[in-house]
């Protein structure tokens, strides 16, 4: 079964003040092309590929389409809220890694037994969170 990638793009978007506020969308657009790199070689050191890769998305950058193999998911009430239900439903029984620097997201799915990395991860070294 593939490795689970999931990513707060409120929160991995937010991690550098490069203008993101006013195109919330297409912030959320960058990072998911940026993404695509990882579909075939995974993150090295924290998880293998076959990767599967979910961008969660709320407020204005809803409606981003999925692309490149990395799906969005749009969340309709709290990001945060449907990240633990994307661990909880799709990850358990496989290696499952949750991209946030919000503290109280990694600690609940931690406890369901998801990895946790921060922003800088993804963002290769760019100067990001």
């Amino acid at each position: 079964m593939d490795s689970l990638l999931i990513v707060d793009a409120a929160n991995v978007v937010g991690s550098v003040p490069d203008g993101w506020w006013r195109d919330r969308r297409g912030a959320a657009q960058r990072l998911r092309d940026a993404l695509t790199q990882y579909t075939g070689t995974g993150l090295p050191g924290l998880v293998a590929p076959p990767l599967e890769i979910v961008l969660v998305v709320e407020g204005a950058a809803r409606g981003v389409a999925s692309a490149g193999g990395v799906r969005v998911e749009s969340a309709y009430g709290s990001g945060d809220d449907r990240i633990v239900q994307l661990v909880a439903e799709e990850g358990r029984g496989r290696d499952c890694l949750v991209v946030t620097a919000d503290r109280a997201l990694r600690e609940r799915v931690q406890a369901l037994g998801a990895d946790v990395t921060g922003p800088r991860t993804v963002w290769g070294g760019r100067g990001r969170g």
